[in-house]
């Protein structure tokens, strides 16, 4: 049996990620695939519990560093318990969020150097890594204004200001344009479907 496929979807707040890995859950379950439907951070049972720390809106003020760390924690568990099990075994995976969250949110925005966090994690990752990226592009002020209609307690980067955000969407753009053959920018401001059918054709195109 030969490896699965490894497909992260990336963004800024209120891009519509998570509507978008159903759909290509669903796509690839009509081609046979066998799916795996994960999301960062979280995605195991340690992962999930540092989760709690992270994003909930009464969370603890970490330094970008720490920050960085206990993502890693996080993601060095989903890995280990998730990920690698699952392309083990021949399974595609989709991640709501993975590594390239963190090159943006501590790297780009709170300035821990990048090379530091790319060291980090290369040293975790157990060989991981995306074989296809989709990063949905979103002005901020839509994004914030669609994430805001969601009703819950985990929002503490929502909470954020406009800048913040806008400086999230840069640092996704710049890691698009550093690896275009991974990444794949896809404007996200449209209809749902017609984003959907975007999507679906660079995958086909991309995966098979």
């Amino acid at each position: 049996m030969g490896l699965g496929k490894f497909i992260t979807l990336e963004g800024g707040e209120g891009a519509g990620k998570t509507t978008q890995a159903k759909y290509i859950k669903e796509f690839l379950q009509s081609q046979g695939k066998e799916v795996l439907l994960t999301r960062e951070p979280g995605g195991s049972t340690g992962a999930e519990l540092i989760r709690n720390l992270l994003v909930d809106r009464e969370a603890y003020s970490w330094d970008a560093l720490t920050e960085y760390l206990l993502f890693t924690a996080a993601r060095r568990d989903h890995i280990l318990q998730t990920i690698k099990p699952a392309l083990e075994e021949g399974i595609w995976v989709i991640c709501d969020r993975f590594y390239d969250s963190s090159l943006v949110y501590q790297g780009y925005v709170k300035h821990v150097a990048l090379e530091k966090l790319e060291t980090i994690y290369k040293f975790i990752s157990e060989g991981i890594f995306p074989d296809l990226t989709l990063i949905l592009n979103i002005a901020p002020e839509v994004g914030l204004k669609r994430a805001q209609k969601r009703s819950h307690h985990e929002d503490r980067f929502e909470q954020m200001g406009l800048h913040f955000h806008k400086e999230i969407q840069k640092g996704f753009l710049a890691i698009a344009e550093s690896d275009a053959s991974r990444c794949k920018i896809v404007e996200a401001e449209g209809e749902e479907l017609q984003i959907k059918e975007t999507i679906l054709t660079i995958v086909q195109k991309a995966l098979f």
